[in-house]
C-alpha cells in the first residue's frame, strides 16, 4: 500500500496553480502511506551553465549560511538560494560535480535530495497533510510534479527511505508495489557502480533505470527493459525535466489510472485523487495496460508498448 500521484500540464497558462492543484491530489492519497511524504516539482530552470541542488538536513535550524558560503568558495561564483522548512534549493555554477564534492568532504550529513536544472524533490517523514503544509506545497508553481505517500513494508520509515528516489539529473522514481529480487539485483548494480543510500527496494528500481539509461537507453526503453529484470508486482512512475512516464507489471495488482484532457495529464493509484482537478468530468480516463509504457513530455512516445519498440 502506498499511494503515487502525477500531474503533468500541457495548458502553460496553468503552470501557477501547479502546487494547488498538486496538493489535493497527494492528500487524497492519505489513507494508502501515511508514513512519509515526498513529492518532484520542476520549474523555475536554471540555465545551461548552472544546476540546481535540493539540500536537505534533519536540524530545521540547520546553518545553511555556512553551506552557501562554502559553495560560493568552491565555485567561485555566487549562489543563488532559498529556504524551505529543513530543506533549501540552491543554484550552483558547473555540471554540480565540484558542489557535491564539497558537500560530501564538508557537509557529510546535508542529504542531496536531487540534481538538475529544473527537479526539485522534498520529502520527509509524515503524513500527506502535514508535509503538503511543511512546504508550501499548495503554493508552489512549476510545469509538472509526482508524489508519493509511503505505508512502509520492507525497510525502515526515514526521510532517506522515503520518495522519490533520484536517479540523475531530473530524474526521479516513485513506486507502488514490492520487489523479490532487488537483494541480488543491488549486488549486481554496485557492481556496475550505481551507489546506493538506503534498504529500500525502490531505491533498486531507480538505481535500474538510471544504470539502463547510462547504457544509452531512452527512459521508455529502460522502462520495458525493467518488465524482464524487475521481479515483483509494481506500478512505477518516472519524473523527467520533459514529463514522467508509467508502467505497471505484466500482471498489474497495484492500482492506477491516467486522465487527460487539453490541459494535462494526470495519474493516480485511485481516481479519488483526481476528482478535483478541473475538467475531470470530460477528460479521457483509463486504466493503464499491464506491461505497457505511457510517457508524456515535449519528446515522449505516449503509450508506447514493448512490441511497438520492436517494430519501430
Amino acid at each position: 500500500m502506498c499511494g503515487i500521484v502525477g500531474l503533468y500540464l500541457k495548458n502553460s497558462a496553468l503552470q501557477g496553480k501547479l502546487g494547488a492543484l498538486f496538493a489535493p491530489m497527494l492528500i487524497e492519497m492519505a489513507d494508502r502511506g501515511r508514513d512519509s511524504t515526498g513529492i518532484a516539482i520542476y520549474g523555475d530552470e536554471v540555465d545551461d551553465s548552472h544546476v540546481k541542488l535540493t539540500l536537505q538536513h534533519e536540524d530545521i535550524n540547520f546553518d545553511w549560511p555556512a553551506v552557501v558560503a562554502a559553495l560560493e568558495k568552491g565555485v567561485g561564483a555566487p549562489v543563488d538560494w532559498f529556504q524551505n522548512a529543513g530543506a533549501i534549493v540552491a543554484k550552483v555554477k558547473g555540471d554540480g560535480t565540484a558542489a557535491r564534492s564539497l558537500l560530501s568532504s564538508e557537509f557529510p550529513d546535508v542529504a542531496v535530495r536531487s540534481i538538475g536544472l529544473s527537479i526539485e524533490i522534498l520529502k520527509d517523514i509524515g503524513s500527506p497533510e502535514a508535509i503538503s503544509e511543511k512546504f508550501n506545497i499548495p503554493g508552489m508553481k512549476g510545469t509538472h510534479a509526482i508524489g508519493h505517500t509511503r505505508m512502509a513494508t520492507e525497510s525502515a520509515v526515514t526521510t532517506d527511505g522515503s520518495h522519490p528516489f533520484s536517479t540523475g539529473y531530473d530524474l526521479c522514481l516513485v513506486h507502488n508495489g514490492s520487489l523479490s529480487n532487488h537483494n541480488r539485483l543491488r549486488a549486481y548494480l554496485k557492481k556496475q557502480g550505481i551507489v546506493f543510500e538506503t534498504m529500500n527496494d525502490s531505491e533498486v528500481a531507480a538505481g535500474y533505470v538510471m544504470w539502463r539509461m547510462q547504457q544509452g537507453k531512452s527512459l521508455e526503453e529502460a522502462l520495458i527493459a525493467a518488465l524482464d529484470d524487475l521481479d515483483g508486482f509494481y506500478t512505477l512512475t518516472v519524473g523527467t525535466r520533459d514529463g514522467f512516464a508509467v508502467v505497471r507489471d505484466r500482471i498489474a495488482c497495484k492500482p492506477a489510472i491516467l486522465a487527460e484532457t487539453d490541459d494535462y495529464v494526470a495519474m493516480a493509484s485511485e481516481y479519488r485523487a483526481l476528482a478535483s482537478l478541473p475538467g475531470i468530468k470530460n477528460a479521457r480516463l483509463w486504466e493503464p495496460e499491464p506491461g505497457e509504457v505511457y510517457a508524456w513530455g515535449h519528446t515522449a512516445h505516449e503509450g508506447i508498448s514493448r512490441q511497438e519498440l520492436e517494430l519501430a
